[in-house]
């Protein structure tokens, strides 16, 4: 189409639409410093105030709490009053930004495009080479993943995700042998075994520093029914009776080979609970998913490329549930169900059994 044959009006509204991406572009890397900083916890507890008692009150420095303030304004997130220069952030807006919100807090998850930022041009030469960027080159990735999710695992998962496999919670209090698959720092295996005692819980990454935490939550717990190994989840030894994988396999290199180790792992009437995207395989099916360019980018920045950097498959975020019942099929699960949490717009849990 040529120029003279474009319509003048749909242009004009797609220009508006692109500052309504730079502007909200920018107020996400705000609110994630907004949650980093603590300021939004700050102000969720005040009353009206000036930026020189929310600086003082967050202990931070009073010209870039000012100057953040103005975008928070500006963005329609806190409301100011000119004649007393104050500064408020509605209980509405809190429910949504601060730490006492949970799994509802979205700054928390701004806090990524921080991260994505300080790799975009491993991206961008990654288009054209095709070889990926390193995990190593994200030292934030598992500290800010284990923030995201051990605020589901302390709410949900006891008494929201593992009842979503029927019989389960009875028999991990009668005790069995469980494994956490890409445990990371390994909270979900230390409030399992905090509620279930008379269960062993077992974790494995390949992260040494991810272990070292996840062993130094279970010391201070007091827990003595954990134990964390570092190594490869597509080399698994043992024989165990669950085996969980939350948020894991779309990011791993060999996926499929990780899953026919975890078939071969599994007792006779051993179950593997795995938490992943709730999105489709299929582009037009992700058109109207309420997070849908949030999950491609994600992929793009982390989890494809990552994969992809070890030679892996890079399947990506948006795997999908298509391609995910297919990968288990293959591996060895002749049964799957899938199953969601009430109101978690992410996830979707396959229970998944040979």
């Amino acid at each position: 189409m040529s120029v003279a044959q474009m319509d003048a009006a749909k242009q004009e509204a797609f220009a508006g639409r692109m500052i309504e991406v730079v502007n909200d572009t920018c107020l996400g890397l705000m609110a994630g410093l907004g949650h980093e900083t603590g300021l939004f916890d700050t102000m969720a507890g005040m009353a009206p105030a000036t930026s020189t008692a929310i600086a003082q009150s967050a202990g931070l420095n009073e010209r870039y709490v000012r100057e953040w303030l103005g975008a928070m304004v500006t963005g329609g997130i806190v409301d100011y009053e000119p004649a007393q220069a104050t500064y408020a952030l509605p209980p509405e807006h809190a429910a949504s930004l601060t730490r006492a919100a949970g799994p509802d807090n979205l700054a928390r998850i701004a806090q990524d495009f921080g991260m994505m930022g300080e790799v975009e041009q491993q991206v961008a030469d990654a288009f054209r080479t095709g070889a990926g960027v390193p995990y190593s080159a994200y030292p934030r990735f598992q500290a800010l993943q284990a923030e995201e999710s051990g605020e589901v695992f302390d709410l949900a998962l006891v008494n929201g995700i593992i009842p979503l496999v029927p019989g389960l919670p009875e028999r991990l209090t009668e005790g069995i042998d469980a494994l956490d698959i890409g445990t990371g720092q390994g909270h979900a295996v230390n409030v399992l075994a905090k509620a279930f005692p008379a269960s062993r819980f077992h974790g494995l990454d390949r992260s040494e520093d991810g272990i070292a935490t996840a062993r130094a939550e279970a010391a201070t717990w007091g827990l003595d029914n954990t134990d964390f190994r570092v190594g490869d989840s597509a080399e698994l030894t043992g024989s165990y009776d669950l085996i969980t994988a939350f948020d894991v396999i779309h990011d791993l290199a060999e996926p499929a080979r990780t899953l026919a180790a975890v078939a071969g792992a599994l007792k006779d009437d051993g179950v593997f609970l795995m938490g992943d995207i709730a999105a489709s395989s299929r582009l037009e099916e992700n058109i109207d998913h309420p997070l849908g360019p949030g999950l491609y980018t994600f992929s793009v920045f982390y989890c494809m490329s990552v994969s992809l950097s070890e030679g892996g498959e890079g399947l990506g975020t948006v795997w999908g549930e298509q391609t995910a019942r297919q990968m288990l099929r293959e591996a060895g699960f002749s049964q799957v169900d899938t199953q969601r949490v009430e109101g978690d717009i992410l996830n979707v849990y396959y229970v998944a059994r040979r």
